[in-house]
């Protein structure tokens, strides 16, 4: 989650995605604008949630090892 903070109103805002794009040669975060100046507000802090376990399912990567020690070997000869 990233928490940002108008510099002008002091109003905090919560956003869980964000794009970035280059505006007159700035960064700025859309999405990120202030509900009642306009301004772009700067980024406060992130929470920081660890990284996500992911578990490969797929078929083709059961026997990945096996079929390249074997590809290998068979050039070394």
């Amino acid at each position: 989650m990233l928490i940002y903070q108008c510099n002008k109103c002091e109003i905090t805002k919560q956003l869980s995605k964000i794009v970035m794009k280059i505006i007159d040669n700035k960064v700025c975060h859309i999405g990120s604008e202030c509900p009642k100046c306009g301004e772009y507000m700067q980024e406060v802090e992130k929470e920081f949630g660890g990284f996500p376990s992911l578990k490969r399912t797929e078929p083709t990567l059961s026997n990945r090892k096996d079929k390249l020690w074997g590809g290998v070997k068979d050039r070394l000869k």
